[in-house]
């Protein structure tokens, strides 16, 4: 049975601010449907102390972004979105047309179709995360979306600039600086400015995430998303600096974000939590890692890799690493994750930065219906059908109808009975089945 070395910290007080939050973003949506650009102007002095006419950059302000990058600053970038679209390229190269002929004279099909407008939101209030550009709009690129707008809030009073770099290296049609409800409503919505979009994507802070929540349906979103989480699966193959470093490096996003470790051994337990105490006192981004730590991480001394694997997809967590004598078994027998981390020699910043899988994945236990962000998210799977011959048409068509009627749709069923008295030379009574 499965023992809590440490336990999270969970408090009532959460409940009620998801209240005020879903109240607060309803109230600002509303807002930018009814004032357009008055509103989100509004909204983005009052949050971010930030005042334009017009919130789109200029091809000027973009340059000015890019010549402050240094040559290594450049190409990093580069290598980061090479390794996404090549991942994203071989994803999208898997989604194939289908057509089959079912019976003879019937062709059955479906197309992969890009939506025709994406808007891609690059989170950047803490820290300015160039990545999430590289996720969103190399992968929207690699599914053929032909209008990619984005949008991210100014990082210390401007522009921030490995952003904008980042937007424009992955191709962004058009670049706006303006971040959370105001820039996923605004591009959901549409205002006199920004033209509205077919699905909004990428990371965000609590109120981007209920924004999303609120505004899907609307348009399309890529997921639900709530602060980052990790969940680390060791034994003793493992040391303690390392699963201590793994579990800070997701903590450290924000004071909300939770992390967790199962483990089989009981020393590498109480060594992490040695070593996740000393880390604290030298890691500069503390303020919110021990924080996030101390509410929400956990411990669970575990006695079998089957009980680390049930209790794992229990958590069903954002990023899951595995770091045992065994790793593939969990990876074999893993169902719910929102991406898999496997060995010691990988961990989630690859994913989070550079590797080419994609970071934006689902939170909250999402990943028990769903996976992350990628090509397929940008595509619509869209059905057709093709009778060849008048026999085909007659036959389907009096299997139609006799289904037609067993469930009292008399017009359907004529639908179907016109083919058979055209093509099938029957003389079928009207409203009444094929027979």
């Amino acid at each position: 049975m499965a023992e809590w070395i440490k336990k999270a910290q969970l408090t009532d007080q959460r409940v009620a601010q998801n209240d005020k939050l879903k109240e607060d973003v309803s109230r600002i949506l509303l807002d930018i449907e009814n004032r357009g650009d008055v509103a989100v102007r509004e909204l983005s002095v009052k949050f971010d102390k930030w005042d334009r006419q017009d919130y789109r950059l200029t091809d000027a302000e973009i340059k000015q972004c890019m010549d402050l990058l240094t040559e290594r600053e450049y190409e990093d970038i580069k290598f980061a979105q090479t390794q996404v679209r090549r991942f994203a390229d071989a994803q999208r190269q898997s989604m194939l047309n289908v057509e089959i002929e079912t019976i003879p004279g019937v062709l059955l099909g479906h197309k992969h179709i890009p939506v025709n407008a994406a808007g891609c939101y690059v989170p950047g209030g803490k820290y300015p995360l160039l990545a999430s550009a590289h996720m969103s709009i190399c992968t929207a690129k690699a599914a053929g979306v032909n209008n990619i707008i984005t949008a991210a809030p100014p990082f210390q009073g401007k522009p921030a600039p490995y952003i904008v770099a980042a937007q424009h290296m992955a191709g962004a049609d058009a670049i706006y600086s303006l971040g959370g409800i105001q820039a996923v409503g605004a591009m959901a919505i549409g205002t006199e400015s920004i033209p509205a979009v077919d699905i909004i994507v990428g990371p965000g802070n609590a109120y981007v995430a209920e924004a999303k929540r609120q505004l899907f349906g609307r348009v399309g979103i890529d997921l639900f998303a709530g602060p980052t989480e990790t969940l680390l699966i060791t034994d003793d193959s493992v040391d303690a600096e390392m699963c201590a470093t793994d579990i800070l490096g997701q903590a450290e996003h924000g004071p909300d974000s939770p992390a967790v470790m199962l483990t089989t051994s009981r020393e590498l337990a109480l060594e992490t939590l040695k070593e996740i105490d000393r880390l604290l006192d030298l890691l500069p981004t503390a303020v919110y890692a021990r924080t996030a730590w101390e509410n929400f991480g956990e411990i669970i001394l575990c006695e079998s890799n089957e009980e680390m694997a049930k209790l794992s997809d229990f958590y069903a967590s954002e990023h899951v690493q595995i770091m045992t004598h065994d790793d593939d078994y969990f990876l074999k027998n893993l169902t719910n994750f929102g991406a898999l981390f496997v060995g010691p020699r990988t961990n989630v910043s690859y994913g989070d930065k550079v590797i080419g899988t994609n970071h934006t994945l689902p939170t909250n236990k999402a990943a028990r219906y769903t996976g992350g962000l990628w090509v397929g998210k940008y595509l619509k799977t869209c059905t057709y059908q093709r009778v060849l011959t008048d026999e085909a048409s007659a036959q389907i068509g009096e299997y139609c109808s006799r289904l037609c009627l067993m469930e009292g749709f008399v017009a359907h069923a004529e639908q179907a009975n016109l083919r058979v008295r055209r093509y099938g030379k029957k003389d079928v009574p009207f409203g009444q089945a094929a027979v």
